[in-house]
Protein backbone atom coordinates (compact mmCIF):
# COMPACT_ATOMS: atom_id res chain seq x y z
CA UNK A 1 0.00 0.00 0.00
CA UNK A 2 1.27 3.17 -0.96
CA UNK A 3 2.26 5.95 1.61
CA UNK A 4 -0.97 8.17 0.73
CA UNK A 5 -3.34 4.79 0.66
CA UNK A 6 -2.13 4.41 4.46
CA UNK A 7 -2.84 7.90 4.98
CA UNK A 8 -6.30 7.77 3.69
CA UNK A 9 -7.28 4.46 5.50
CA UNK A 10 -5.98 5.46 8.62
CA UNK A 11 -7.67 8.88 8.54
CA UNK A 12 -11.01 6.72 7.81
CA UNK A 13 -10.43 4.61 10.67
CA UNK A 14 -9.87 7.77 13.30
CA UNK A 15 -13.05 9.12 11.56
CA UNK A 16 -15.10 6.20 12.19
CA UNK A 17 -13.82 5.38 15.90
CA UNK A 18 -15.11 9.23 16.47
CA UNK A 19 -18.37 8.33 14.57
CA UNK A 20 -18.98 5.38 16.91
CA UNK A 21 -17.79 7.35 20.24
CA UNK A 22 -20.31 10.33 19.37
CA UNK A 23 -22.74 7.75 18.37
CA UNK A 24 -22.21 6.12 21.82
CA UNK A 25 -22.42 9.39 24.28
CA UNK A 26 -25.77 10.21 22.04
CA UNK A 27 -27.66 7.05 22.34
CA UNK A 28 -26.63 7.26 26.23
CA UNK A 29 -28.53 10.30 26.37
CA UNK A 30 -32.17 10.37 27.56
CA UNK A 31 -34.99 10.04 24.91
CA UNK A 32 -36.53 13.30 25.90
CA UNK A 33 -32.88 15.08 25.13
CA UNK A 34 -32.24 12.85 21.95
CA UNK A 35 -35.93 13.63 20.80
CA UNK A 36 -35.35 17.38 21.17
CA UNK A 37 -31.71 17.24 20.43
CA UNK A 38 -33.26 16.40 16.69
CA UNK A 39 -35.89 18.77 16.93
CA UNK A 40 -33.72 22.11 17.69
CA UNK A 41 -30.88 20.37 14.49
CA UNK A 42 -33.99 20.29 12.36
CA UNK A 43 -34.92 23.86 13.49
CA UNK A 44 -31.96 25.23 12.64
CA UNK A 45 -30.67 23.91 9.71
CA UNK A 46 -33.90 24.97 8.03
CA UNK A 47 -33.34 28.82 9.95
CA UNK A 48 -29.34 28.62 8.00
CA UNK A 49 -30.64 27.41 4.98
CA UNK A 50 -33.81 29.39 4.83
CA UNK A 51 -32.51 31.87 1.71
CA UNK A 52 -32.03 27.93 -0.37
CA UNK A 53 -35.15 26.52 0.81
CA UNK A 54 -37.55 29.47 0.53
CA UNK A 55 -35.98 32.88 -0.30
CA UNK A 56 -38.19 35.90 0.37
CA UNK A 57 -39.19 38.99 0.05
CA UNK A 58 -40.55 40.95 3.04
CA UNK A 59 -41.86 43.54 0.95
CA UNK A 60 -43.57 41.64 -1.93
CA UNK A 61 -47.62 41.30 -2.40
CA UNK A 62 -49.31 38.82 -4.17
CA UNK A 63 -53.19 39.40 -4.36
CA UNK A 64 -54.16 36.25 -5.81
CA UNK A 65 -52.72 34.39 -2.66
CA UNK A 66 -54.49 36.25 -0.02
CA UNK A 67 -55.24 33.94 3.13
CA UNK A 68 -54.42 30.83 0.73
CA UNK A 69 -55.08 27.70 3.47
CA UNK A 70 -51.75 25.36 3.96
CA UNK A 71 -51.60 23.37 0.23
CA UNK A 72 -49.26 21.87 -1.81
CA UNK A 73 -48.22 24.86 -3.00
CA UNK A 74 -48.08 26.73 -0.10
CA UNK A 75 -47.42 23.88 2.99
CA UNK A 76 -48.20 26.42 5.55
CA UNK A 77 -50.52 28.87 3.85
CA UNK A 78 -50.27 32.06 2.80
CA UNK A 79 -50.67 35.58 5.28
CA UNK A 80 -52.64 38.31 4.28
CA UNK A 81 -50.79 39.87 1.87
CA UNK A 82 -50.28 36.78 0.03
CA UNK A 83 -46.67 35.72 0.99
CA UNK A 84 -45.62 32.25 1.64
CA UNK A 85 -45.70 31.43 5.66
CA UNK A 86 -43.50 28.93 5.25
CA UNK A 87 -41.03 31.36 3.93
CA UNK A 88 -41.69 33.93 7.06
CA UNK A 89 -41.29 31.38 9.58
CA UNK A 90 -38.19 30.32 8.17
CA UNK A 91 -36.88 33.57 8.42
CA UNK A 92 -38.38 34.67 11.16
CA UNK A 93 -36.47 31.74 13.37
CA UNK A 94 -33.13 32.63 11.68
CA UNK A 95 -33.73 36.31 12.83
CA UNK A 96 -34.96 35.81 16.28
CA UNK A 97 -32.32 32.67 17.04
CA UNK A 98 -29.65 35.54 15.49
CA UNK A 99 -30.98 38.11 18.11
CA UNK A 100 -31.09 35.36 21.09
CA UNK A 101 -27.74 34.18 20.66
CA UNK A 102 -26.70 37.54 20.68
CA UNK A 103 -28.38 38.86 23.45
CA UNK A 104 -27.24 35.63 25.81
CA UNK A 105 -23.77 36.51 24.55
CA UNK A 106 -24.45 40.09 26.01
CA UNK A 107 -25.82 38.95 29.40
CA UNK A 108 -23.16 36.33 29.91
CA UNK A 109 -20.53 39.04 29.14
CA UNK A 110 -22.12 41.28 31.62
CA UNK A 111 -22.71 38.91 34.59
CA UNK A 112 -19.34 37.27 34.34
CA UNK A 113 -17.75 40.94 34.20
CA UNK A 114 -19.65 42.20 37.47
CA UNK A 115 -18.94 38.54 39.00
CA UNK A 116 -15.14 38.83 38.59
CA UNK A 117 -14.86 42.29 39.98
CA UNK A 118 -16.94 41.71 42.68
CA UNK A 119 -15.50 38.25 43.54
CA UNK A 120 -11.75 39.28 42.89
CA UNK A 121 -11.94 43.08 44.41
CA UNK A 122 -14.00 42.23 47.63
CA UNK A 123 -14.49 44.50 50.27
CA UNK A 124 -16.39 47.82 50.05
CA UNK A 125 -16.31 46.76 45.84
CA UNK A 126 -18.08 43.39 46.25
CA UNK A 127 -20.76 45.21 48.57
CA UNK A 128 -21.93 47.88 46.48
CA UNK A 129 -21.91 45.57 42.99
CA UNK A 130 -23.62 43.10 44.91
CA UNK A 131 -26.53 45.65 46.07
CA UNK A 132 -26.55 47.01 42.52
CA UNK A 133 -27.36 43.11 41.03
CA UNK A 134 -29.74 42.68 43.71
CA UNK A 135 -31.59 46.36 42.45
CA UNK A 136 -31.40 44.54 38.77
CA UNK A 137 -32.63 41.33 39.42
CA UNK A 138 -35.38 42.59 41.86
CA UNK A 139 -37.17 44.05 38.43
CA UNK A 140 -39.65 42.17 36.18
CA UNK A 141 -37.73 41.32 33.71
CA UNK A 142 -40.10 42.15 30.99
CA UNK A 143 -41.52 45.42 32.24
CA UNK A 144 -37.94 46.25 32.63
CA UNK A 145 -36.91 45.33 29.47
CA UNK A 146 -40.36 46.93 27.37
CA UNK A 147 -38.84 50.36 29.35
CA UNK A 148 -34.94 49.69 27.74
CA UNK A 149 -36.58 49.02 24.05
CA UNK A 150 -38.55 51.97 24.39
CA UNK A 151 -35.30 54.10 25.66
CA UNK A 152 -32.59 52.81 22.58
CA UNK A 153 -34.90 51.25 20.32
CA UNK A 154 -35.03 55.28 18.10
CA UNK A 155 -30.70 54.67 19.14
CA UNK A 156 -29.90 51.03 18.09
CA UNK A 157 -33.09 49.84 16.20
CA UNK A 158 -35.61 47.21 17.07
CA UNK A 159 -32.99 44.21 16.71
CA UNK A 160 -30.33 46.07 18.84
CA UNK A 161 -32.47 47.59 21.40
CA UNK A 162 -34.04 43.85 22.02
CA UNK A 163 -30.61 42.84 22.45
CA UNK A 164 -29.42 44.86 24.63
CA UNK A 165 -32.54 44.93 26.89
CA UNK A 166 -32.47 41.29 27.05
CA UNK A 167 -28.45 41.13 28.15
CA UNK A 168 -29.50 44.43 30.89
CA UNK A 169 -31.86 41.99 32.63
CA UNK A 170 -30.85 38.97 32.58
CA UNK A 171 -27.08 39.21 33.83
CA UNK A 172 -27.81 39.25 37.79
CA UNK A 173 -27.83 35.20 38.29
CA UNK A 174 -24.73 34.29 36.95
CA UNK A 175 -22.83 37.59 38.73
CA UNK A 176 -23.94 35.63 41.58
CA UNK A 177 -22.63 32.65 40.41
CA UNK A 178 -19.16 33.39 39.26
CA UNK A 179 -19.19 35.30 42.52
CA UNK A 180 -19.55 32.75 44.78
CA UNK A 181 -17.19 30.50 41.91
CA UNK A 182 -14.71 33.00 42.73
CA UNK A 183 -15.40 32.92 46.67
CA UNK A 184 -14.46 29.37 46.31
CA UNK A 185 -11.63 29.28 44.27
CA UNK A 186 -9.73 32.08 46.21
CA UNK A 187 -9.40 29.46 48.62
CA UNK A 188 -7.65 26.79 47.04
CA UNK A 189 -4.05 26.28 46.77
CA UNK A 190 -2.74 26.63 43.83
CA UNK A 191 -4.91 30.00 43.98
CA UNK A 192 -3.20 30.40 47.11
CA UNK A 193 0.28 29.66 45.83
CA UNK A 194 -0.14 31.66 42.78
CA UNK A 195 -0.80 34.53 45.12
CA UNK A 196 2.06 34.15 47.43
CA UNK A 197 4.42 33.77 44.39
CA UNK A 198 3.18 37.46 43.33
CA UNK A 199 0.37 37.01 40.77
CA UNK A 200 -2.24 39.93 40.13
CA UNK A 201 -5.53 40.03 40.18
CA UNK A 202 -5.09 40.38 36.42
CA UNK A 203 -3.03 36.97 35.98
CA UNK A 204 -5.38 35.40 38.78
CA UNK A 205 -8.51 35.86 36.25
CA UNK A 206 -7.32 35.03 33.52
CA UNK A 207 -4.99 32.01 34.10
CA UNK A 208 -6.76 30.87 37.50
CA UNK A 209 -10.19 31.53 37.55
CA UNK A 210 -12.03 32.07 33.66
CA UNK A 211 -10.65 28.28 32.93
CA UNK A 212 -12.77 27.31 36.26
CA UNK A 213 -15.82 29.38 35.34
CA UNK A 214 -16.41 28.80 31.91
CA UNK A 215 -19.08 25.55 32.53
CA UNK A 216 -20.80 28.51 34.42
CA UNK A 217 -20.90 30.95 31.82
CA UNK A 218 -21.47 28.47 28.82
CA UNK A 219 -24.61 26.98 30.80
CA UNK A 220 -25.70 31.09 31.62
CA UNK A 221 -25.90 31.30 27.74
CA UNK A 222 -27.50 28.43 26.66
CA UNK A 223 -30.16 29.16 29.01
CA UNK A 224 -30.70 32.27 28.58
CA UNK A 225 -31.54 31.60 24.95
CA UNK A 226 -35.10 30.60 25.13
CA UNK A 227 -35.57 33.34 27.38
CA UNK A 228 -34.61 36.25 24.38
CA UNK A 229 -36.53 34.17 22.04
CA UNK A 230 -39.88 34.94 24.25
CA UNK A 231 -38.82 38.08 24.81
CA UNK A 232 -38.09 39.46 20.99
CA UNK A 233 -41.42 37.34 19.96
CA UNK A 234 -43.69 39.34 22.60
CA UNK A 235 -42.22 42.64 22.18
CA UNK A 236 -42.52 42.45 18.32
CA UNK A 237 -46.19 40.89 19.00
CA UNK A 238 -46.30 44.02 21.41
CA UNK A 239 -45.19 46.30 18.25
CA UNK A 240 -42.03 47.33 20.05
CA UNK A 241 -39.51 45.12 18.35
CA UNK A 242 -38.65 44.92 14.51
CA UNK A 243 -39.85 46.78 12.12
CA UNK A 244 -43.17 45.52 11.11
CA UNK A 245 -42.44 44.40 7.55
CA UNK A 246 -39.85 42.10 9.05
CA UNK A 247 -40.35 37.97 8.90
CA UNK A 248 -39.97 37.71 12.96
CA UNK A 249 -41.79 35.35 14.76
CA UNK A 250 -43.20 38.00 16.79
CA UNK A 251 -44.45 40.39 14.00
CA UNK A 252 -45.95 36.90 12.37
CA UNK A 253 -47.74 35.76 15.27
CA UNK A 254 -49.11 39.60 15.34
CA UNK A 255 -50.48 39.12 12.21
CA UNK A 256 -51.89 36.07 12.79
CA UNK A 257 -54.11 37.87 15.63
CA UNK A 258 -55.26 40.22 13.03
CA UNK A 259 -56.37 37.59 10.55
CA UNK A 260 -58.17 34.86 13.01
CA UNK A 261 -61.43 36.45 12.36
CA UNK A 262 -61.20 36.45 8.23
CA UNK A 263 -60.66 32.51 9.31
CA UNK A 264 -56.49 32.59 8.72
CA UNK A 265 -56.08 30.08 11.87
CA UNK A 266 -52.53 28.80 10.23
CA UNK A 267 -50.38 32.26 10.20
CA UNK A 268 -51.03 32.62 14.43
CA UNK A 269 -50.85 28.54 14.51
CA UNK A 270 -47.34 27.58 12.93
CA UNK A 271 -44.50 30.84 13.85
CA UNK A 272 -46.42 29.44 17.69
CA UNK A 273 -44.98 26.77 17.44
CA UNK A 274 -42.19 27.40 16.43
CA UNK A 275 -41.75 29.43 19.05
CA UNK A 276 -42.53 26.92 21.33
CA UNK A 277 -40.32 23.92 19.99
CA UNK A 278 -37.21 26.20 19.90
CA UNK A 279 -37.55 27.35 23.21
CA UNK A 280 -38.47 23.97 24.86
CA UNK A 281 -35.90 21.89 22.93
CA UNK A 282 -33.24 24.43 24.02
CA UNK A 283 -34.55 24.50 27.66
CA UNK A 284 -34.56 20.36 27.68
CA UNK A 285 -30.61 20.39 26.32
CA UNK A 286 -29.78 23.31 28.94
CA UNK A 287 -31.62 21.71 31.90
CA UNK A 288 -29.83 18.13 30.93
CA UNK A 289 -26.51 19.76 30.84
CA UNK A 290 -27.13 21.72 34.31
CA UNK A 291 -27.83 18.03 35.59
CA UNK A 292 -24.73 16.88 34.52
CA UNK A 293 -22.43 19.25 35.16
CA UNK A 294 -23.79 21.19 38.88
CA UNK A 295 -26.92 19.82 40.49
CA UNK A 296 -26.42 22.56 42.77
CA UNK A 297 -27.56 25.19 40.31
CA UNK A 298 -30.91 24.08 39.70
CA UNK A 299 -31.68 26.66 42.41
CA UNK A 300 -29.20 29.50 42.08
CA UNK A 301 -28.99 29.69 38.14
CA UNK A 302 -33.11 31.01 37.64
CA UNK A 303 -33.19 33.39 34.44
Amino acid sequence: MSAGGGALAGSLRLGAGIGQRAGSAVRGWPLAVRIAAGVLAVLVVGALAADVIAPLDDRAVDLDNILAAPSWSHLLGTDEVGRDLLARVLHGIQISLMIAVSAALTAALAGTLVGIVAGTMGGKVDAVVMRVTDVFASQNHFLFGILLVVLFRPVLGGAGAIMLSVGLTHWPSLARIVRGELMSLRERPFVAAAIGGGAGRLRLARRHYLPHLLPAVGLAFVLTVPHAIFHESALSFLGLGLEPHRASLGNILADGQRSLLAGGWWIALFPGLAILLASMTIGTLAESWRERLHPRWRSELEL
